[in-house]
C-alpha cells in the first residue's frame, strides 16, 4: 500500500469522530487539521500523540510518543503504521431525543395514572476527545449524532421519566398543567443528565424539552379532563359537588307525586344537616321549609303527575308527548319503550299502567287497592248510565255503550 502524503477530514459536520482509512503514513506526510478538529495518533490501542487546527509535517520531533514505539530513523521519508482520528469539537445543537411509548406518570394531584410523551432536543460538544474515543467510540470507523442518540437513548428516556416523575412530586403539578413549567422542567432534566455524559468526555451544552404531550383518547385523560370541566363549571356557578347531589336529591324529592309535605320537608332537612353544607345551605333549608304547606291536599284541585326525562333528567308534566328541555320524545311504557296513545294502560308486551289518583294525583302503588292512600277517594270507577265497574280508561262503557267523559271517576 502507498505511503500517503496528505492525511485531512472535510466530511460532513455532524460526525463526532472519523478514523483515517489508511495506516500507511511515513515522515514527512502532510497532516491537515480544520478549525474545530483534533487529530489524535492511535498505535496498539494506546493514544498517542494530539495535533490541533493547522498543517503538520510528520517528522520524529512532532511525533515523539509514536516515534517511540516504530523507531522512526532519522532523515529520509520512514514508513510506519499508525492509526489517526480526527475529532469535530464544534458545537451540535439539534440533537433530538424523544420517548418512544408514553410513559405512565401518576398524577400527584388526582392520584390517577396518565400517559405522558415527551419530545425535545440537546446540545453536546467534545470537550475530552481521548476520554471521548477509548470510552465510547471504540472500534466504529466513525461516531455521528444517529450513533450518539441510540447510545444514550436509555440514559435520557431513564431521566426523563425519572425527572418527570420527581419534578411533578416535588412541585405538586398536575399531568395537565406540566407544560406552562417546560422551562424549568428543561433545566431540571438537564442538571440530572449532565453528569452521566461528563464521563464519556461529552459537554452537555443545553437540554430542552420542547413538547410534553398526553394522549386524547385515552379514557383515564378523558375522565380527568371532564372531572376538571364540572369543576371549573361548579367554581363559576358558585357551588359544591356534594351541594350539587344535595339539590338533584331535592328536585326529584318535589317531582315525587306520590310524597306528601311533610316528608319532603323531613328529607331536606335531614339532607341539610347530614352532608354537613353549612350555614348557607341550611338557611336555604329552612326557607324551603317555611314555604311548604303541610295541610293536607285540596282534593278539588288534581295535581298534574310529573315524569322524568330519560335524556337529560328534567322533570316535565307527563300528558307533554316531548321534553320542552332537549326535545327528546318520551316514551310511557317503561319495560318495552313503546310509544302507547292517550289513554291507553296496556302495553303489548304485557305491561299494564296504574293511572294515578284522579281527585289528588297521588301514585297508586297497585291495581288492586280501592282507595287512594293520600286523599282516601275512592278509586273503583264505574259507569254513571248502568253503574257497572269499568277498568281501564275506556272512552265508552263496555256495559251500555255510555260515553264515558264526566262520568264519575270514584
Amino acid at each position: 500500500m502507498a505511503i500517503v502524503d496528505v492525511v485531512k477530514y472535510n466530511g460532513s459536520p455532524d460526525v463526532f469522530a472519523w478514523k483515517y482509512p489508511n495506516a500507511e503514513l511515513g515522515t514527512w506526510t502532510q497532516l491537515i487539521v480544520n478549525e474545530s478538529q483534533i487529530a489524535i495518533f492511535f498505535k496498539g490501542g494506546q493514544a498517542l500523540d494530539i495535533f490541533g487546527p493547522g498543517r503538520h509535517t510528520l517528522s520524529t520531533n512532532n511525533i515523539p510518543l509514536l516515534s517511540k514505539l516504530v523507531n522512526l530513523p532519522f532523515g529520509g521519508r520512514s514508513p510506519f503504521a499508525a492509526e489517526v482520528w480526527f475529532i469535530n469539537q464544534v458545537h451540535s445543537l439539534e440533537i433530538k431525543w424523544g420517548t418512544p411509548t408514553a410513559i405512565q406518570l401518576q398524577d400527584p394531584k388526582f392520584g390517577v395514572f396518565v400517559p405522558v410523551r415527551a419530545f425535545g432536543q440537546f446540545g453536546i460538544r467534545i470537550d475530552e476527545p481521548k476520554k471521548f474515543l477509548i470510552k465510547l467510540v471504540g472500534t466504529l470507523p466513525l461516531f455521528d449524532t444517529q450513533n450518539i442518540t441510540n447510545y444514550f437513548r436509555g440514559l435520557y428516556v431513564t431521566k426523563v421519566k425519572d425527572s418527570l416523575a420527581s419534578y411533578l412530586i416535588k412541585k405538586q403539578i398536575g399531568t395537565l398543567e406540566i407544560n406552562a413549567y417546560i422551562d424549568e422542567l428543561s433545566s431540571f432534566m438537564k442538571e440530572r443528565i449532565e453528569p452521566t455524559l461528563n464521563e464519556y468526555g461529552i459537554k452537555l451544552l443545553n437540554f430542552y424539552v420542547n413538547d410534553i404531550s398526553i394522549p386524547e383518547d385515552d379514557p383515564t385523560v378523558i375522565q380527568l379532563k371532564n372531572a376538571l370541566a364540572k369543576r371549573a363549571e361548579m367554581s363559576i356557578i358558585g357551588y359544591s359537588y356534594q351541594q350539587e347531589r344535595s339539590f338533584d336529591t331535592l328536585e326529584a324529592a318535589a317531582s315525587n307525586e306520590g310524597a306528601g309535605s311533610s316528608q319532603f320537608m323531613g328529607m331536606g332537612m335531614g339532607l341539610g344537616m347530614g352532608v354537613g353544607l353549612g350555614g348557607a345551605v341550611g338557611s336555604q333549608f329552612g326557607g324551603m321549609a317555611k314555604n311548604i304547606n303541610t295541610n293536607a291536599v285540596n282534593p278539588a284541585v288534581v295535581q298534574e303527575p310529573m315524569i322524568k326525562c330519560d335524556a337529560c333528567g328534567h322533570s316535565y308534566p307527563s300528558k307533554s308527548k316531548f321534553c320542552p328541555e332537549c326535545g327528546d320524545r318520551y316514551c310511557p311504557c317503561p319495560k318495552c319503550g313503546a310509544d302507547l296513545p292517550d289513554g291507553t294502560l296496556k302495553c303489548s308486551c304485557g305491561y299494564e299502567k296504574i293511572p294515578p289518583c284522579p281527585s289528588c294525583g297521588a301514585e297508586v302503588p297497585s291495581k288492586d287497592v280501592n282507595f287512594c292512600t293520600e286523599c282516601g277517594s275512592s278509586l273503583v270507577r264505574k259507569c254513571p248510565k248502568c253503574d257497572i265497574v269499568i277498568e281501564g280508561s275506556p272512552k265508552f262503557c263496555p256495559g251500555c255503550g255510555g260515553k264515558m267523559e264526566g262520568g264519575e271517576g270514584a
